[in-house]
């Protein structure tokens, strides 16, 4: 078996905006396996700021990954435990290796085009005009839940966007999800929560910081608002650690970034131990290319959650990938029309 890595920027339609900034570009990495006149594909989705794995010597581990592939995939992602994004690449380049067709990783109803994964339609942070533009596209596209990134620019604006939704829109014809990306102190949190559960919002995800997690647990306890963790679970490793986390801060939901929190494997870990405490989840794509996309959403659709999920970022980037993928009323299909273009 050889391995090879590849570098890709992939180039946002116009500029993202989240508490945490504004993004143009997107770096990414594929991993390449090539045995016996087969090839498989893996994307290592880093986000430069946020994934754990952000360090120096990244390309530097893709390297040693490739050179030493010979040591197999559970050898490998133990030795890359503190580069969640490298060991999702190499799940899914194994994956894609094993397959009959390199792109259909898990096939099922999806895949085949007789199913559908219902989303959420994202709203990115900007002036006023702009958010409620993106609010009134996704309406107009079919979507029933959308989710909203705030933290960025004057919290009654904020407000005003939501109440102008609730206004015309009651919570069975949208679901409202926000995003605040750890923008709240934890003084102000509560009282910002119990502004916006006025809204009747499905959940808010990450109102503080991560690694707060005495302050995140009294929130969670007296919330008026469903809390949904999401930063929290990047750099939490090992079983024991996750335990921990959930056992302390017992939210209402966490989200699932495979990219971030080390794969299928990763991700199946953390469902397990929320299920047992009665904790809900979601999966969520992490501005991956179409590649990773759509490993997540073949393997999302395999875990029989009917809540609407986090896939809708495909349309994202100007050079994006050509694939199946398509959004379509509110949720993501495949269209076995469109054939793969997977060049670099």
């Amino acid at each position: 078996m050889k391995a090879t890595y590849h570098k890709y920027t992939l180039n946002f339609k116009r500029p993202s905006g989240t508490s945490r900034g504004v993004m143009t570009t997107k770096e990414t990495w594929f991993i390449i396996l090539t045995s016996n006149g087969k090839e498989g594909i893996g994307e290592c989705g880093i986000l430069r700021g946020l994934s754990i794995g952000d360090k120096p010597d990244y390309e530097d581990k893709l390297k040693w990954t490739c050179h030493n592939i010979h040591l197999g995939l559970e050898r490998l992602l133990a030795e890359l435990i503190e580069y969640p994004s490298i060991q999702f690449g190499l799940e899914m380049a194994f994956k894609s290796l094993e397959s009959e067709i390199k792109f259909n990783l898990f096939p099922s109803k999806f895949t085949k085009g007789q199913d559908a994964i219902p989303i959420n339609g994202l709203v990115w942070m900007g002036d006023e005009a702009f958010m409620k533009t993106q609010i009134k596209e996704k309406i107009e596209a079919g979507f029933d839940c959308i989710k909203m990134k705030i933290g960025a620019i004057d919290f009654k604006t904020e407000l005003d966007i939501l109440k102008s939704i609730r206004r015309e829109f009651s919570v069975s014809d949208i679901e409202l999800r926000v995003d605040a990306n750890g923008a709240f102190l934890p003084s102000e949190a509560l009282e910002k929560l119990k502004q916006l559960s006025e809204y009747q919002l499905h959940s808010i995800e990450q109102p503080i910081k991560a690694k707060q997690h005495e302050e995140m647990a009294s929130l969670c306890d007296v919330t008026p608002l469903p809390i949904a963790l999401d930063e929290e679970l990047i750099g939490v490793f090992s079983e024991e650690a996750k335990l921990k986390v959930l056992q302390t801060i017992k939210p209402q939901y966490i989200i699932l970034k495979p990219s971030l929190v080390g794969g299928f494997s990763g991700s199946q870990q953390w469902i397990n131990i929320a299920e047992s405490f009665n904790i809900k989840w979601w999966i969520t794509s992490a501005l991956e290319s179409n590649i990773g996309l759509n490993a997540i959403a073949q393997w999302t659709y395999t875990l029989n959650n009917t809540m609407p999920q986090g896939l809708g970022t495909g349309s994202l980037f100007t050079n994006n990938f050509t694939s199946p993928l398509t959004v379509k009323n509110g949720t993501l299909q495949n269209n076995l029309n469109t054939d793969w273009n997977f060049k670099l």
